[in-house]
């Protein structure tokens, strides 16, 4: 296998990772603010809202995929008694997603991991 053609792999490989990372910390990051948009809503103090927003990421953990976050947010929204529909939430989870990820890509590099190569 030629130099060239290792080079360009391994640059393959580094922005696969970077790429997985990036979508890993904007999704974990978009759950913590959907969470705390949600304890607003709720009215919660600031400590429990900071717990719930932790607990909102946990999900996404546990059961990858916004649905199990979607359930949770909107079950805890009824209790409390505030409505929402489901297309109002999902536009707000979209929203704190490309928040996030403005987020991670102004704090670029330092919020991902160094070990990363430099890749075009």
């Amino acid at each position: 296998m030629s130099d060239t053609f290792r080079d360009r792999e391994k640059g393959y490989e580094a922005k696969y990772k970077h790429d997985q990372e990036l979508e890993f910390k904007a999704t974990a990051r978009r759950d913590k603010l959907f969470g705390l948009w949600a304890a607003v809503k709720m009215e919660f103090g600031e400590g429990e809202a900071k717990d719930y927003a932790m607990e909102i990421v946990s999900l996404e953990l546990d059961k990858p995929g916004s649905q199990a976050v979607i359930e949770k947010v909107t079950t805890d929204l009824a209790e409390k008694g505030v409505q929402i529909t489901d297309k109002e939430l999902r536009a707000e989870l979209d929203r704190f997603y490309a928040i996030a990820l403005s987020q991670l890509y102004s704090e670029f590099p330092d919020a991902l991991e160094t070990d990363h190569e430099n890749v075009g």
